[in-house]
């Protein structure tokens, strides 16, 4: 397995007819997808997007631009999803990481057959005046553990909070300096994944990414907070698999 760039193929099926390109939250690493292979057929190939400055890229500067991080997520993923049909989904971070890049991919002629939300919200509801990233490491670890109380192992663990928190605070720093441009609505079909108590994405949020589409969009709620598609990954990733399923019947 390749691990310099930063698309990540654990299960590798070259000839698969069809490619799924995964992007991470904020925080995390190409391993929250990791079992994904094995809870879709054999007919699709996985890709994860590793950023910069974690896990089995540790040693390399992060990235806390959005602008660059897509600059050079589309120089690598230009030719792997010229050969085949492809899917996008990203969850939180990774979500508007997906988004944008569905769009960037679409101008040059590559278009996703569906994008799949997780997590986050659409352009019109993205935050302006969060600075979460300027807090304390308190702070931060507050706020994750607002999230979710799973994050409470960094809490109990300083070594661990030392090691993470950086890389977190650098993903934070991105996403809430980014600012949403012109988003014309895709022609490909969008299906949002929501969690029921995600306290970053309500009900009325997850349905407005239809704005953001001409052609279908189908919000899914599962049991949990805001990493639902941890704690329900075999229902959200059987939810995955039939979205593209009925997409390439059509």
């Amino acid at each position: 397995m390749r691990t310099d760039g930063y698309l990540r193929f654990y299960q590798p099926r070259p000839q698969a007819a069809r490619l799924l390109i995964c992007f991470p939250h904020a925080g995390g690493g190409a391993s929250a997808f990791r079992a994904w292979p094995f809870l879709l057929d054999d007919d699709t190939e996985v890709a994860i997007a590793q950023y910069p400055g974690r896990e089995d890229r540790f040693g390399e500067p992060r990235v806390e631009d959005m602008d660059t991080l897509l600059a050079q997520l589309l120089t690598e993923a230009l030719p792997h999803v010229a050969r085949r049909p492809f899917y996008l989904l990203g969850h939180s971070m990774g979500g508007a990481v997906a988004h944008e890049l569905a769009m960037r991919l679409t101008a040059r002629g590559a278009e996703p057959r569906r994008l799949v939300v997780s997590g986050r919200q659409p352009p019109s509801h993205h935050p302006l005046d969060s600075t979460i990233h300027q807090g304390s490491d308190s702070e931060l670890l507050t706020e994750l553990l607002r999230l979710s109380p799973d994050n409470q192992a960094l809490a109990q663990e300083p070594e661990l909070a030392a090691l993470l928190l950086p890389i977190v605070r650098g993903d934070y720093r991105l996403i809430e300096r980014y600012r949403p441009g012109d988003c014309r609505p895709l022609d490909c079909p969008i299906t949002v994944l929501a969690g029921e108590h995600d306290p970053e994405l309500s009900p009325e949020a997850a349905r407005a990414w239809a704005e953001y589409t001409r052609g279908d969009c189908r919000v899914h709620f599962f049991p949990g907070d805001h990493f639902f598609i941890a704690s329900q990954r075999a229902q959200v990733a059987a939810t995955v698999r039939q979205a593209m399923a009925e997409e390439e019947r059509i």
